[in-house]
């Protein structure tokens, strides 16, 4: 590599970080995500998502006006021809705390779910479960995941195109029994900004070969029409994702987050928030400001 595009490309890894550095930071701080004294157990797949999670927490955690403490944990699932040494090589290597789960859900996978039909969900639940137990075992308060930006408005269309819901990934969750919290520091990063950072940060990337070789998955479908939106659309994306966080229910159906019945002329209620679409128009110093994310 020439010492011209080996400057190129640092100066590039450093813009990457940068940006993913305060778009993390804004999320936290946004959500609460983490508090000082919190133990927070970042979940590691392999992927590049997660691997770009962890190296960007560890990156703000030398700075943080707060202390927190990070464990890495990898379920292995005991996929054939899955390469174990990777991430305890990389892990040790960084000198993060982590552990590896070894739980053969794989086999479980495979003998319930019929050859053809999706493994997604199942394998999911079953992850889940497992870190779920674990985060409580080592006494972890919070539970790190990688999902990003893009993931959030996929599972929005998901739930709305197959699910009938207005629906999706919220970058803070409690779990359903009330013990362990979810959070999701990259609710905010693009996809394609964490996956050139992997390249150029070179993590070890391990592909999922039980579900992530699948072919027409809903998923798949519905990142592909993001992906073509995003191509012919620029900054249609950005605004979607803005959307999720400006939520009006009186201009939606939904009676239980509304009072539809009970809506009589003169209320206050009748009044639109402020804000609303048939109230006020972007102006467009703030459509830049949305363009420019």
């Amino acid at each position: 590599m020439s010492e011209e595009l080996a400057k190129q490309q640092k100066t590039r890894l450093n813009k990457l970080q940068k940006r993913l550095r305060r778009e993390a930071g804004r999320a936290i701080e946004d959500f609460n995500m983490i508090d000082d004294g919190d133990k927070v157990m970042v979940c590691l797949s392999g992927g590049k998502d997660s691997f770009a999670m962890l190296d960007i927490l560890m990156n703000l955690q030398k700075s943080a006006p707060i202390h927190f403490e990070i464990i890495a944990v990898n379920l292995d699932q005991k996929q054939p021809g899955f390469p174990e040494h990777v991430l305890p090589e990389y892990l040790a290597n960084i000198g993060v705390p982590f552990h590896i789960i070894e739980r053969d859900t794989y086999s479980v996978v495979k003998e319930l779910i019929p050859e053809g039909k999706t493994t997604c969900s199942l394998c999911s639940r079953l992850r889940r479960g497992t870190l779920y137990g674990f985060a409580e075992e080592i006494g972890a308060n919070k539970i790190a995941l990688g999902h990003h930006r893009d993931d959030i408005l996929e599972t929005f269309f998901l739930n709305m195109f197959y699910g009938g819901k207005l629906k999706s990934m919220p970058p803070k969750l409690l779990s359903d029994d009330g013990k362990n919290m979810v959070i999701r520091p990259l609710a905010y990063a693009r996809e394609k900004d964490i996956a050139a950072y992997a390249e150029l940060r070179e993590f070890p990337i391990i592909p999922c070969n039980l579900c992530g070789s699948q072919d027409g998955l809903q998923r798949q479908v519905v990142k592909e029409m993001l992906q073509d939106w995003d191509k012919h659309h620029p900054g249609r994306i950005e605004i979607m994702f803005r959307s999720l966080r400006n939520v009006v229910p009186s201009h939606l159906a939904d009676t239980e987050l509304f009072d539809f019945k009970g809506l009589q002329r003169g209320s206050p209620r009748g009044v639109a928030p402020q804000g609303d679409a048939e109230q006020s128009n972007s102006t467009l110093p703030e459509m830049i400001d949305i363009l420019s994310l």
